[in-house]
């Protein structure tokens, strides 16, 4: 009996792996699930929002800033998902993820400590995975940002703004956009340089202005290949930037303190570019083909 066992082990453990790996492909891991779907035309979000509000008054010398990301469909999803990364002055400082079966919305808030005053940018990807049946998978994405201008001076009450208002503000914002820009530029055309990147093949923009463009797409591109342009992109940096940077020599390094990545589309269509530079200065290239 024991010999019969020992000898049915095999076969048994084969069952096992069949098993599991057919409830694998039907039932996937939801927490690390930003996967690209058919976009589904019949499902919209109702509201998708990232808001950056000022607390008024500092703790322990620090101010801080409410960071709120918000969204609603017009159904209830297999699985709703909410990606945030927030930037200070060009640098990544906060994370934000959520993610719920069968619900139809997200909302999910966090409180970033500041010091100075700075440029504060958010962006958000909003993304629902739809099961029409157990083969039929579907998915509804949205992108959404903020920007906030936090002043905090010696010389000035703590405020802070998205538009200037007054010519105090209005210097605020170009000392602010300048300092950020310089810093942004220097560090992507020093990795751009080193790695002898053709960048006249490439139109180039930072991740922070993606949202602004989810309906204007780039020359050549149909609203449709658009769309699943952006959500393999934010597969791919949900994969390889929220859960830290992948390097070549096959580490990862959290990605807090890297540089806002700079997204570059191949004019020729064929490709797309990530430039990610982390907190130690160092490049790395997320690769993409573009499937049209």
């Amino acid at each position: 009996m024991k010999q019969r066992l020992i000898e049915a082990m095999p076969f048994l453990v084969i069952m096992c792996v069949l098993a599991l790996g057919i409830q694998f492909i039907y039932k996937p891991e939801t927490k690390e699930s930003i996967i690209f779907f058919p976009i589904n035309e019949n499902v919209l979000y109702q509201n998708a929002t990232t808001i950056l509000m000022l607390e008024p008054e500092k703790k322990n010398d620090h101010y801080e800033v409410n960071w709120k990301i918000a969204s609603k469909l017009d159904t209830s999803a297999y699985l709703r998902q909410d990606v945030g990364f927030l930037f200070m002055n060009g640098r990544l400082k906060g994370l934000m993820n959520e993610w719920e079966q069968d619900t139809d919305q997200i909302v999910e808030e966090s409180m970033i400590k500041g010091k100075e005053s700075s440029l504060l940018q958010a962006v958000s990807f909003h993304y629902s995975e739809i099961h029409e049946s157990d083969t039929d998978f579907t998915s509804a994405q949205k992108m959404s940002e903020d920007t906030l201008y936090v002043i905090d001076s010696n010389f000035s009450p703590l405020n802070a703004f998205r538009e200037p208002g007054t010519e105090a503000e209005k210097e605020w914002k170009s000392i602010l956009d300048k300092v950020t820009t310089q810093q942004l530029d220097y560090l992507w055309e020093k990795a751009i340089s080193s790695m002898k990147i053709p960048i006249e093949e490439y139109t180039t923009f930072p991740l922070t202005d993606l949202p602004k463009l989810e309906s204007q797409p780039l020359k050549g591109f149909t609203q449709q290949e658009w769309d699943r342009l952006i959500g393999n992109l934010w597969e791919g940096l949900y994969k390889n930037y929220y859960l830290g940077i992948k390097k070549e020599d096959g580490t990862t390094i959290d990605s807090i303190d890297s540089a806002i990545p700079l997204i570059m589309v191949n004019k020729d269509r064929k490709e797309i570019l990530v430039l990610l530079i982390d907190k130690n200065g160092e490049a790395t290239i997320l690769r993409q083909q573009i499937s049209l």
